[in-house]
């Protein structure tokens, strides 16, 4: 009887054991990672197992869907995608592919909604007009075999631009980031909000994508950009914020594009800075890369912006770029993903077209000190309210004619509203209350966030002076 016993312990200790381990071992191939293989391939996972894996993905990216029937068309896209990584991975074990894919955070949505969602930039067909010569390759350079610029500190944290076709910003900020560290040594975070709200210029159109060289235009010609700190992304649209639109924090002198196709001339450009460039990321390899240098399918309709941060070669000698993308650290190779370099079925532009949009801003000094801001006499309300300088006086509380109680808004020359709670700046004149804007004129389309007003300092009232103003009603 006690070896029974201990028998049927022992095999209870198993089954407990299996239980524990079991969700382990699925949660381990939630990346993609095939249990068993066939002749003809990876063996197809169980729908059990499939499911098991959702659920854990679900868990791990925080993802709920609250639409009847959500759950389920969301995961006949896990699937599917599922069954393109078990297959291309169990290929990559073979050594037939250079890269894997994985269950990343694009792993619920179909080729298309992935495409439609995170993809905006407008390369295709402009026209380009400012191609430099500094980084033209005449053979007499002798170029650094590799280059990383993220190991010299002129590369940040790698962001996420969320569901907002804002990759170009991200691309454009990263450059100049970059340039402004190699000149100056040190790297300031700037602010790709402040592109979105307010770089409309040429094709840039906000989440609705742009480009790096009407940005880089942007940014010159504005005098600079601010921080990432002060002017903060929020993954959508917004009104430009007029006031941290005139915060130039740093600045360039322009922008260059590197020669048209010619991966030489792009090579000589990243030995130099981070390069912002233009790729077809659109493929679903590309959607769900995980590691390794990326061969794979693509082609030369540019939709993505990202960066060129460096170069370098595997030890079996395939050639790669590293590349900065802006979809989260989650992605790839924490954020990055090497592609392929002088592959020769690509010719001269590059794989996935990485050589045809390829632009870099120009920085020749430091950057500008800002002036220090003049001592002006304080704006004065009545005898005894007044606001600072530069401010405009509104009445807060008042009975009849006479005002009891000042407030201050913020810029000279505003409009007080009637509400009495907010103004507006002398540029955009017109107050709406209701959804506290002003505009240029009335019914204008063109308006900006309305200002609050702040209470006037008073000084102490004097009893004669106190007896005068109750008289004066």
């Amino acid at each position: 009887m006690a070896g029974h016993g201990a028998a049927v312990a022992v095999a209870l200790l198993i089954i407990l054991l299996l239980g524990v381990w079991s969700p382990l071992v699925s949660a381990t191939r939630v990346l993609g990672d095939a249990s068993t293989t066939t002749q003809h391939g990876p063996a197809r996972r169980t729908e059990a197992e499939a499911r098991q894996m959702y659920d854990l993905w679900l868990a791990r990216h925080g993802r709920s869907y609250n639409a009847l029937g959500e759950y389920d068309r969301r995961f006949r896209a896990f699937r599917d995608n599922l069954d393109f990584v078990d297959a291309h991975n169990a290929r990559a074990a073979a050594g037939q592919e250079s890269f894997r894919l994985g269950m990343n955070r694009f792993a619920d949505l179909t080729n298309a909604e992935f495409r439609a969602a995170y993809l905006g930039a407008k390369a295709s067909d402009i026209r380009r007009n400012v191609v430099g010569e500094r980084y033209r390759y005449d053979g007499a350079e002798a170029l650094p075999e590799k280059v990383d610029w993220r190991e010299k500190g002129a590369v940040a944290a790698v962001k996420n631009q969320g569901q907002c076709g804002s990759c170009w910003a991200f691309s454009t900020v990263c450059a100049v980031e970059g340039i402004n560290q190699i000149v100056t040594g040190e790297l300031v975070t700037l602010s790709e909000q402040e592109l979105v709200d307010c770089a409309r210029n040429g094709q840039n159109s906000g989440c609705n994508g742009g480009i790096m060289d009407d940005a880089f235009e942007f940014i010159s010609r504005n005098g600079g950009i601010d921080t990432e700190e002060d002017y903060p992304y929020t993954g959508r649209e917004g009104k430009c914020d007029l006031a941290k639109k005139g915060r130039k924090v740093v600045s360039i002198d322009g922008f260059e594009d590197v020669p048209v196709g010619d991966e030489v001339a792009l090579k000589k450009a990243v030995a130099h800075q981070p390069v912002s460039v233009a790729i077809e990321a659109g493929g679903r390899e590309f959607q769900l890369y995980e590691s390794g240098v990326f061969t794979g399918r693509c082609g030369t309709e540019l939709d993505h912006a990202v960066v060129a941060v460096g170069y370098g070669t595997e030890v079996d000698g395939k050639e790669y770029w590293i590349v900065r993308n802006s979809w989260g650290p989650g992605w790839g190779e924490g954020g990055y993903v090497r592609m392929e370099r002088n592959a020769s079925a690509t010719g001269s532009v590059g794989k996935c077209g990485i050589a045809m949009f390829a632009s870099y801003p120009v920085k020749n000094g430091p950057n500008p000190k800002p002036a220090p801001a003049p001592v002006s006499p304080a704006e004065k309300c009545d005898r005894h309210s007044s606001c600072p300088a530069g401010s405009t006086c509104c009445c807060t509380y008042g009975v009849r004619n006479v005002c009891l109680a000042w407030g201050c808004c913020p810029a000279k020359g505003a409009t007080c509203c009637r509400d009495r709670a907010m103004c507006c700046p002398s540029d955009y004149p017109v107050c709406n209350t209701e959804s506290h804007t002003c505009g240029k004129s009335k019914g204008s389309p063109d308006t900006v966030e309305a200002l609050p007003s702040t209470p006037a300092t008073r000084r102490k009232t004097s009893i004669p002076e106190l007896v005068d103003l109750i008289f004066s009603f």
